[in-house]
């Protein structure tokens, strides 16, 4: 049966996704549209620049959401970035590594990597075997990324997608390492964890501006022209519900 809050959520989906196809195709002749600095995307592509030159690695780890998992979208968020890195970096020696916690992502990595290099037309920098599956369980997932940061050379970390509190294992290795990390994450205690000891960490929606901020393409940054309007309209409907209660019609 079909209830009022129910046809109410169509409406916004509907009118969420109306909103990203008339920005997407209005924006194609502009260019990439001015949103506010975040200093955590400054300094990571001044890390990949870094990385590109000083013939290290980046290392992109994606989380543990399981395809089925209604918190999937930050790995998607993830995956999203990850073509983007992968694409900026195509000149470098050492091409980045992915690695995740699900086996679902970790072939969605592959493939996302795979069509980088497409997309740079060097599709001979491919190898399936940077996009690893490092351990099936959240304690296993982060044993295994751990000698990635030990051992594959990794100058800068990119951590975006749904962790547990042990990410901060990771962080705690790439500082040892003396290497840049950037973390977002969807999970209340991974953030908590991220936010003391990550050297950039990302809260809240942030997370899923990362593709845009990389200039990943229009449709990343037709999403998040989106996402300000509908928070607006909030903002609206709030303050005139308030005016219409204090002057009695509600």
């Amino acid at each position: 049966m079909i209830t009022i809050l129910g046809v109410l959520g169509l409406g916004v989906v509907f009118l969420a996704a109306g909103l990203m196809i008339i920005l997407r195709m209005t924006g194609k002749d502009r260019g990439q549209p001015a949103f506010r600095k975040i200093a955590a995307f400054d300094d990571l592509k001044k890390s990949i620049g870094l990385a590109v030159e000083n013939g290290t690695r980046i290392h992109i780890t994606l989380g543990k959401a399981s395809l089925a998992q209604p918190f999937n979208p930050s790995a998607l968020a993830g995956l999203a970035a990850l073509d983007r890195i992968a694409q900026i970096s195509s000149i470098s020696d050492r091409p980045p590594i992915a690695s995740s916690g699900d086996g679902g992502l970790t072939l969605l990595s592959q493939d996302t990597l795979h069509a980088a290099y497409r997309s740079v037309h060097a599709p001979e920098l491919y190898d399936p075997g940077r996009g690893r599956l490092t351990g099936i369980t959240p304690m296993s997932y982060i044993a295994g990324t751990l000698p990635i940061a030990a051992d594959e050379d990794v100058s800068a970390h990119v951590m975006i997608g749904n962790f547990g509190p042990e990410i901060a294992l990771v962080t705690e290795a790439a500082d040892n390492a003396g290497a840049f990390s950037l973390a977002a994450s969807d999970s209340l205690p991974a953030q908590a964890a991220l936010f003391a000891s990550a050297q950039q960490p990302i809260i809240g929606e942030e997370l899923f501006a990362a593709p845009t901020y990389l200039e990943a393409n229009r449709g990343h940054a037709a999403s998040l022209q989106t996402q300000d309007i509908l928070r607006w309209g909030v903002i609206a409907i709030i303050i005139g519900g308030a005016l219409l209660k204090m002057v009695g019609v509600l």
